[in-house]
């Protein structure tokens, strides 16, 4: 993948090359934004064009440019990989020396990964002209794992380039944000996930463009969605919670804390289903358009939920799914968490 595959994020590429072409490449970076909307591929392409051969033989780094000259724009439009030379060939084959991956070992980031990505600090590159080290949910490090991470931030070295990728920068410590170049990825725009999902999965227009305003600006979840375990799993969400009756036998609710999966991830995209359920349930509410709804295909149940509930009562609904979804992201009992929140769903669903 380069930069020129990449599907939206044409100011945070144009940020990155400007960096390069300047000279001006930080020790460290953060990269943040909504799960799946391509913060780890635009990083796996920027390593990718830092050792990329044929970049490192044909560009002169502007070392002699005046710092308040103006960048020359053909060259920084020129900046991205070749894709065929060796080390774009590893770095695709995800085995290049010099582009490392941390990420978490079970819930962590574990302390181990941290020391590791030291002891290879402390050594010039083995291939490129920089080793980079990509640290997918770096919100998942633990106390001792951030503080180690850092005192390397506060040491940084000319010839490492650290990349934190999370969704949830509010959990990294103040010390660690404030010394890493931050670039936001924002929500892509609805027609840019259109045209990725009929180029690249030759999808009919119609279903990419429902597929498309339901994935809140996320790549990633479109591509979610048009799986069809997904698919499974939607119906199962909305079909078995929200149309079941609950308050005729709550125990058989609750037994379906197991639709949500295990995993945080899994139970994150089943929460997003139920709230996308009751979002729906609201809208028909109170414009009764069918054309707004997100879950098209559950039609009659939206109607339905929309019909037995009063406005207020959804709005509570709505605000104890995100309840839960803000407690798991903060690693509460997952279970728990689940159990609590479908006891309100039954409280405000009579």
């Amino acid at each position: 993948m380069s930069f020129q595959d990449i599907y939206g994020h044409e100011k945070q590429i144009r940020i990155l090359q400007t960096s390069v072409m300047r000279n001006r490449v930080p020790h460290a970076y953060l990269f943040y934004g909504m799960r799946g909307v391509g913060k780890r591929t635009v990083a796996e392409a920027f390593a990718k064009a830092l050792n990329c051969e044929t970049q490192r033989n044909s560009r002169t780094l502007p070392h002699t440019q005046d710092e308040g000259s103006p960048l020359d724009e053909s060259k920084h439009t020129r900046f991205d990989s070749c894709g065929n030379c060796s080390s774009c060939v590893k770095t695709d084959r995800k085995n290049h020396p010099d582009v490392v991956t941390i990420k978490a070992d079970g819930q962590f980031i574990r302390i181990k990964e941290i020391r590791d990505a030291q002891e290879q600090m402390k050594f010039a590159p083995l291939e490129g002209g920089m080793r980079i080290f990509l640290m997918v949910d770096a919100d998942r490090m633990n106390n001792i794992s951030a503080n180690a991470l850092l005192k390397t931030l506060e040491e940084p070295s000319r010839s490492n380039l650290l990349i934190l990728i999370t969704s949830s920068p509010h959990q990294l410590p103040a010390t660690i944000l404030s010394r890493c170049q931050q670039v936001r990825f924002n929500p892509l725009r609805r027609d840019t996930i259109v045209s990725f999902l009929r180029d690249r999965l030759s999808m009919e227009p119609e279903r990419a463009n429902a597929i498309a305003s339901s994935s809140g600006g996320s790549i990633g979840k479109a591509l979610e969605m048009s799986d069809d375990s997904y698919i499974a799993l939607r119906d199962e969400i909305i079909n078995g919670i929200l149309q079941t009756d609950n308050t005729a036998d709550p125990l058989r609710f609750l037994s379906m804390v197991s639709s949500f999966g295990k995993e945080r991830e899994d139970i994150a995209d089943s929460l997003n289903m139920l709230m996308t359920g009751y979002r729906d349930a609201l809208v028909y509410k109170e414009t009764g358009d069918e054309d707004g709804l997100i879950n098209q295909h559950c039609t009659d149940i939206i109607k339905s939920i929309a019909r037995g509930l009063s406005g207020r009562d959804i709005l509570h609904n709505i605000k104890s799914v995100d309840w839960a979804m803000h407690t798991i992201d903060q690693n509460a009992n997952k279970q728990l968490t689940l159990e609590v929140m479908l006891f309100k769903l039954i409280r405000h669903s009579k």
